[in-house]
C-alpha cells in the first residue's frame, strides 16, 4: 500500500510549494473526518488551516461544497483582511471569514481553527455550566472553556472582538446556543478536541436525562477534576498532544477507504 506520505505529494499542482500541498491535504483530511463522523452541518460550519509561515493567510472551505466534497485543491486561500489569494470560482463564508480571521488574528498558537454545530455540543453551550466534568472525556475540558453568547449570525465584524476575549487562551469555546469552536495547532489536534468534547456532551446529556428520571449524578471533587485536567495538558505519563497519535492512525483509515479528498 502506498504510504500517506507520498500520497500527500501527488498530485501536487505548478502553483503550490510541496508545503502549501502539504498542508492542503491535512485541512481536506479534516473536513473529510468531520463528515465521517456525522459532525457537519451541509455546506456550512467551516474549518481554516494558517498557511506555514504566515500570520495572516489560511485556507478555508468553499461555500458551497459538502464537507465530504472537500479537496485539497478545492480548498480556498484568502488574508485576515477578507481577500481572496488566488483565482477560484468559489466564495467564502461571511460568518466563516469573520470568526476566524479574528482568531487567527489573535492567537499565534491557533493554526487551526474549527467550528461546528454538532449536535451534542450545541446542546450542552446553552447550559450555563457548559460541559460538566461528569466523564474523562469531559476532564480534559475542566476551567478550560470558553463562553460567548449568541449575538445572531456571526456576519458583523465587530463580533469579533468579543469572539477573541470569550476565547482567551482556552483550547474550545462554546459558542451559546450556536455550536462549538476548537483551535489546534494541527488539525488532528483541532479535531481530536472536538471528537472528545462531542463525546463528553453526548455523555453528559445522556447522565442529565437518566438524573431526571430519579437517577443521581455524582461528579469528582474540584481538586481531582483540576489533576486530571493538569494531567492531559501536561502530557503526564504516556499521555501526547491530542492528534499526535490518533490523527495518524485516522489519515491511514481514510487512505484506505477514500483518498479522494487528496485531489
Amino acid at each position: 500500500m502506498t504510504s500517506p506520505s507520498s500520497l500527500s505529494c501527488n498530485p501536487r499542482p505548478a502553483r503550490c510549494s510541496q508545503e502549501e500541498w502539504e498542508t492542503r491535504v491535512s485541512l481536506a483530511a479534516a473536513y473529510r473526518m468531520v463528515a465521517r463522523l456525522g459532525l457537519d452541518d451541509l455546506i456550512y460550519n467551516h474549518i481554516s488551516l494558517r498557511l506555514p509561515g504566515t500570520h495572516d493567510r489560511f485556507l478555508i472551505n468553499p461555500y458551497g461544497l459538502l464537507f465530504s466534497e472537500i479537496t485539497a485543491s478545492s480548498l480556498v486561500k484568502i488574508d485576515t483582511a477578507g481577500n481572496k489569494l488566488e483565482e477560484t470560482p468559489h466564495s467564502v463564508n461571511v460568518a466563516a471569514f469573520v470568526i476566524h480571521a479574528a482568531i487567527h488574528k489573535a492567537r499565534e498558537d491557533a493554526h487551526c481553527v474549527l467550528h461546528t454545530h454538532s449536535d451534542a455540543s450545541t446542546a450542552v453551550s446553552g447550559q450555563p455550566q457548559g460541559l460538566l466534568p461528569l466523564s474523562q472525556f469531559a476532564m480534559r475540558f475542566y476551567n478550560r472553556q470558553g463562553f460567548h453568547e449568541y449575538e445572531g449570525v456571526a456576519i458583523d465584524l465587530p463580533e469579533q472582538e468579543r469572539l477573541v476575549a470569550h476565547l482567551g487562551s482556552n483550547p474550545v469555546m462554546l459558542m451559546r446556543n450556536h455550536g462549538i469552536l476548537t483551535v489546534g495547532r494541527t488539525p488532528g489536534e483541532a479535531f481530536m478536541l472536538l471528537y472528545y468534547f462531542e463525546r463528553a456532551a453526548k455523555i453528559q446529556l445522556s447522565m442529565q436525562a437518566a438524573a431526571a428520571s430519579g437517577v443521581p449524578l455524582t461528579m469528582p471533587s474540584p481538586e481531582v477534576c483540576e489533576k486530571a485536567a493538569r494531567q492531559f495538558w501536561e502530557l503526564k505519563g504516556d499521555i501526547l498532544v491530542p492528534g499526535e497519535r490518533e490523527w495518524p492512525a485516522l489519515m491511514r483509515q481514510l487512505d484506505r477507504d477514500d483518498q479522494g479528498y487528496r485531489q
